[in-house]
């Protein structure tokens, strides 16, 4: 099962934003055999191109999203029924969406519920605050992240990987919930699993060059001339 899979384990972000070297299916491809080979138990992946792709080249079970501009400007995530048939068609195993305040005003729960009544797939719930991931949790979504926190206007403050958050999830959400957003370290992973969280899922740390790359660089750039480590 899908769920035995992933416990207690790594799920990988494959995507790159547009503009990026590695933003084409190929190389997200080559990304998820990588991080599979290093011991992930998921991949989580953008678009039925790249999935497709994915598909090709591992056997671990994938999260599909899709991502596209809404009339406020703003992309949302898998916002349509339709997007959500066209990734299990590709070769999804399971769909995540974006169930936050605003996304529930994108018709998110009712989506959410009729992607796991006629698509017959584990649906994933986004979610920033705690009484989004108990609004999912009622709908059935079998699995809360905390993908959002820190990306919606009333979460925006929150510019850290937030433990306290995932213990609080934990103790009242009755899904289980799965860590995600900032996770820039093995610690910090460790620790949302200690904490309780089901599974952890990284992207940037893992398969962002360009950001990883530029926390180096801006790391280096603060320290003052004439500074060194002698």
């Amino acid at each position: 099962m899908i769920a035995e899979a992933i416990y207690k384990r790594l799920i990988v972000s494959c995507q790159a934003r547009e503009g990026e070297p590695f933003r084409d299916p190929a190389s997200m491809a080559l990304f998820a055999a990588a991080v599979v080979a290093g011991g992930a138990a998921a991949i989580r992946a953008r678009g039925p191109e790249d999935i497709r792709a994915i598909r090709k080249v591992v056997s671990v079970p994938i999260i599909g999203i899709s991502k596209e501009m809404q009339a406020d400007g703003k992309i949302l995530i898998t916002p349509t029924f339709e997007s959500a048939r066209e990734l299990i068609a590709a070769g999804a195993d399971m769909i995540a969406l974006d169930v936050t305040r605003r996304g529930q005003c994108y018709d998110a729960l009712d989506r959410l519920r009729r992607i796991r009544e006629e698509l017959h797939v584990p649906v994933l719930a986004d979610i920033a605050t705690l009484d989004e991931a108990l609004a999912a949790a009622r709908a059935g979504a079998d699995f809360v992240l905390s993908t959002m926190r820190g990306y919606t206007d009333d979460t925006a403050t929150i510019q850290y990987f937030d433990l306290r958050f995932i213990a609080e999830l934990v103790r009242q959400c009755p899904a289980p919930v799965i860590a995600e957003g900032r996770i820039d370290t093995p610690e910090q992973a460790g620790a949302a699993l200690a904490a309780g969280a089901y599974s952890v899922v990284v992207g940037s740390a893992i398969t962002r060059p360009v950001t990883i790359a530029r926390r180096f660089a801006d790391a280096i750039a603060s320290i003052p001339a004439g500074e060194n480590g002698l």
